[in-house]
């Protein structure tokens, strides 16, 4: 796939600012909703510095050669429960989110040294492209039901339960993603690069002329948009938060863990995080494979896999001081490069350095959580599609007359599509892990099948 900025270029100011928005926007419902999730005070604020943080420190290691933006993983978010649900008391509880996140990111820079000696030609032994191009294919599929969950909800719930009509929600997140595909194919160079940004606004406003009409005619099936992350900002007419407002920091709470701290709440975060991490190396592989054939370089060997890890685990470190969440690599991120043609690192590094400096505007925050599901279910069929689409063409040389590579990609698509997971203990392995473990097997069981004729 041809860039238009490829990784070293830089672009102009104003268009950075606006690419770095960009970026911002594909991944922060995703990475202000984790702590949303986890609940126990934990700030969405801070997740967003955490995650700016966390990216920065690696695209430092991996010296500005790799476009992916970090962000809270999902993955991390039951051993994130854990943490709280073991803790005597809330600064305990926060102080094993940081402990969690240590142990988490060690293991990361356990295998980074162990490749950095041994090399990755065990890992293209281990995962050739008929493994690793189906199981990109499954971190695209594997969302598709989020996406269309909510493609078909509003902001507005009761109960938990969206008020508007299926049909007006639908008709929003239509919106974005028509605009968003006739920007990014018949737009004009700046269209074509943020397209994503159009397609928010061109949803967000179709939200809030139906949102008024409901208002107006007091019909809740209309009812789209819901204003109370604003009304949050105010309490009789009077700002209750200032316009800069210092995050929720995870480090302040954790500090008055310390006293009750003991080895066994510290042995139970281990074993809560050490395993999940483990299966989270799957998909940091299966994400840097996918980058790396949407930018035509091999990351694995250049910066190399020691350093993705090394920047993966010590950002997942960074963050989770700040915001709690351990990061990952962002498959919104690596979509938005694939469908913008921006793989400029430049641009990563605004977004960064973006994300931390928005996490202190209250305004702004309240904006990004205002946004209906169904516009970011918009956003989202485009994305994911892009990211399973970018591993289907990973395995367009591999013969699939051959029963052995049928096999291996059969499998690991239907686990993935079918959902297949595994809970062990406090572990859940994740459909796409389960899918690549299965696929591995798969493949190793039948390498050395007879040629056939």
């Amino acid at each position: 796939m041809k860039m238009i900025y490829q990784v070293e270029d830089r672009p102009k100011f104003g268009a950075m600012v606006m690419f770095a928005v960009q970026q911002l926007l594909a991944i922060m419902a995703a990475t202000l909703v984790v702590p949303m999730i986890v609940g126990n005070g934990m700030s969405s604020a801070a997740a967003l510095f955490g995650a700016g943080v966390g990216t920065l420190v690696y695209i430092l290691f991996t010296k500005k050669k790799s476009p992916v933006f970090l962000g809270s993983s999902f993955a991390f978010i039951e051993p994130m429960s854990a943490a709280f649900a073991g803790g005597v008391s809330m600064g305990l509880g926060y102080l094993g989110l940081i402990f969690g996140a240590v142990f988490a990111g060690l293991v990361y820079v356990g295998i980074a040294f162990l490749v950095k000696f041994v090399g990755v030609d065990w890992l293209n032994k281990l995962m050739p492209v008929v493994v690793i191009g189906p199981t990109v294919a499954i971190i695209g599929l594997s969302l598709a039901g989020n996406a269309v969950g909510d493609l078909t909800s509003g902001g507005v719930k009761v109960d938990g339960v969206s008020v508007a009509q299926p049909i007006a929600a639908l008709l929003c997140g239509l919106v974005t993603l028509t605009v968003t595909m006739l920007c990014s194919t018949y737009g004009r160079r700046m269209a074509k690069l943020i397209p994503f940004i159009l397609g928010i606004l061109a949803g967000y406003g179709t939200a809030l002329i139906l949102t008024i009409i409901g208002n107006a005619a007091n019909a809740d099936m209309l009812k789209l948009l819901d204003f109370s992350p604003f009304t949050a900002l105010t309490k009789d007419g009077v700002s209750v938060k200032t316009f800069f407002a210092i995050p929720d920091f995870t480090f302040l709470t954790a500090k008055d863990g310390f006293g009750e701290l003991n080895l066994s709440y510290i042995a139970s975060i281990a074993v809560a995080y050490i395993p999940v991490a483990f299966v989270v190396f799957a998909e940091h592989i299966a994400d840097h494979k996918n980058i790396s054939s949407i930018i035509e370089r091999d990351l694995l060997k250049e910066p190399g896999l020691d350093r993705t890890l090394l920047g993966d685990g010590i950002g997942s470190m960074a963050g989770a001081f700040f915001g709690g969440c351990p990061n990952t690599t962002y498959g919104e991120s690596v979509g938005c490069v694939a469908i913008t043609r921006n793989a400029s690192i430049a641009t990563i590094v605004s977004a960064a350095v973006g994300a931390i400096m928005i996490s202190f505007l209250s305004p702004f925050i309240a904006f990004v959580n205002s946004i209906p599901p169904c516009v970011m279910g918009g956003v989202c069929m485009a994305l994911y599609g892009f990211i399973a689409v970018s591993g289907l063409k990973m395995i367009q040389k591999v013969d699939l007359n051959k029963n052995k590579n049928l096999f291996v990609v059969s499998v690991i698509l239907i686990a993935g599509i079918g959902g297949l997971t595994l809970t062990l203990g406090r572990v859940k392995i994740t459909s796409v892990a389960a899918a690549l473990i299965l696929g591995i097997l798969t493949n190793m069981i039948l390498k050395n099948a007879p040629e056939e004729v």
